[in-house]
């Protein structure tokens, strides 16, 4: 079977929407009153975060180079930054270095000496499982090159690794088990080779976790390890369920709500098409279409036919 359009729109309007769902249930009473306040259009669509932005950017720049262009995308990424976004306050210093003259790598080495090890590599990084199809080379080297003008370190690499093969998997139909599996072979790091193992041991035996549970084996936090495969778990158990019940899930776990709804949006996208979406008011949703369609024709023959 071969990666249809009604999947390539999926993965990114998913994404799109787990993470603008995702973001009213963000921190505590502060940040939740203020997302109340700005987290509409004015048109009333549900209005999505850095997460969304920064996907698209990278979408914008693989297409205008035929892939990754790490200085092109570094300016990309800078000249879309806007705190009303919701940056992480290390990625905003990354990038408003770069937007006054600094090089990107240059940029984040003075904001993170030894590499960010967030997880804002892995938010964006099914656009790049779009874009690259089938060839599982090309995605890796792809990811690593994406990564680095960001987030080098290599915890995050492979964080962003862990959800581009997912992402990969679920488009060309792959069942849990080998969903899993590749994973699995891609990680090389004992913090996400032990959560992998977990969250296989609870799909494997159809086990319902509390949401505590999942927050304190898995994580629910900002970094890498503590979200990638939170979202992977995430989306392989709701894979059946309605879109909405899995955002809820996240949602129950606290922490980093709108990146792991991003994340695991994009991979139940992926599976399951933008037909089975929601069809809730969001931000950009023709925008986000129209350049799922384009990468969707890059990606596939029968796209590009």
């Amino acid at each position: 079977m071969t990666l249809t359009q009604d999947q390539a729109a999926g993965c990114l309007l998913g994404l799109a929407l787990g993470d603008a769902l995702g973001a009213p249930h963000e921190g505590g009473i502060l940040e939740r009153a203020l997302w109340r306040l700005i987290g509409r259009t004015r048109t009333g669509e549900a209005r999505w975060t850095d997460d969304t932005r920064m996907a698209l950017d990278l979408a914008e720049s693989v297409l205008r180079h035929h892939g990754v262009q790490p200085d092109d995308l570094a300016r990309q990424f800078a000249a879309s930054y806007s705190p009303s976004r919701g940056y992480g306050p290390g990625t905003a210093k990354v990038l408003k270095r770069i937007r006054a003259g600094q090089h990107w790598s240059a940029a984040s080495r003075s904001v993170f000496p030894g590499g960010s090890y967030g997880n804002g590599a892995a938010m964006r990084a099914p656009v790049l499982a779009l874009f690259y199809g089938t060839s599982r080379e090309e995605l890796l080297a792809a990811v690593q090159a994406s990564s680095e003008v960001t987030h080098r370190h290599s915890i995050a690499v492979e964080g962003a690794v862990a959800v581009a093969v997912a992402t990969q998997e679920l488009l060309l139909h792959s069942v849990v088990p080998q969903v899993l599996a590749n994973v699995r072979d891609s990680c090389r790091l004992p913090d996400f080779r032990s959560r992998l193992a977990v969250a296989s041991t609870w799909l494997e035996e159809g086990a319902r976790p509390s949401a505590s549970e999942v927050a304190a084996r898995l994580g629910n936090g900002m970094t890498a390890p503590t979200s990638c495969i939170t979202a992977v778990y995430s989306a392989l158990r709701h894979l059946a369920s309605p879109f909405e019940t899995m955002i809820q899930s996240i949602a129950s776990l606290g922490g980093d709500v709108d990146t792991i709804g991003a994340m695991a949006g994009a991979l139940w996208g992926a599976a399951n098409g933008a037909s089975a979406l929601p069809a809730a008011p969001l931000e950009g949703r023709r925008h986000l279409e129209e350049t799922a369609a384009r990468i969707f024709r890059h990606a596939t023959p029968a796209g590009n036919a």
